[in-house]
């Protein structure tokens, strides 16, 4: 049975909400009710942004994630905001190239990944966010590529299905992180 609450949160610019859309629709496609909430400041970009999503067998009750099964945190204010709201027994997942957390908890699986140097080694920079997104479906045994990639074809307007691939390579390359 799947019930859960995912957090992705960052800065604007970030893909922050265009990774939980891509999440939501992984649920869709693994015919899950599911809910998505985007939240962001007034700012075009560097702003706060984060997303809530609701992946359940069951109807959701209510959009908003208060307090989340998992946290994907993409820069250090995030991580801060929301580490403490996480439940315990979750998943707390942050890009260790930007966030360099004071507190660790010990009641949450903690994984640490250096998306944004990953991305841009490999010639993918502006992609950390589907690094993250790759490690966090490992973290999670959630579906298989063919099913990201459907989310991803969903998401990504027409004009810009050109950006599937890079999308892909940087989710595998999450996905094969340590």
């Amino acid at each position: 049975m799947i019930d859960c609450g995912i957090l992705f949160a960052g800065f604007g610019g970030q893909g922050v909400l265009f990774t939980g859309k891509v999440m939501a629709y992984v649920g869709l496609i693994l015919g899950k009710e599911v809910s998505w909430m985007p939240s962001y400041g007034p700012e075009m970009r560097g702003g706060t942004a984060n997303c809530g999503v609701c992946i359940s067998d069951k109807p959701v009750g209510s959009p908003v994630v208060v307090e989340p099964d998992t946290l994907v945190a993409m820069n250090g204010p995030a991580y801060d905001k929301f580490v403490d709201a996480v439940k315990p027994g979750g998943i707390v997942l942050y890009d260790s190239s930007i966030v360099h957390p004071e507190k660790i908890r010990d009641d949450v699986k903690t994984c640490s990944l250096p998306a944004t140097a990953l991305s841009a080694e490999k010639g993918l920079s502006g992609l950390a966010n589907m690094v993250l997104l790759g490690r966090l479906f490992k973290e999670m045994a959630w579906g298989e590529i063919e099913t990201l990639k459907t989310a991803l074809k969903e998401s990504i307007p027409p004009a810009r299905q050109h950006m599937i691939e890079r999308n892909l390579l940087a989710f595998k390359l999450g996905f094969a992180g340590n």
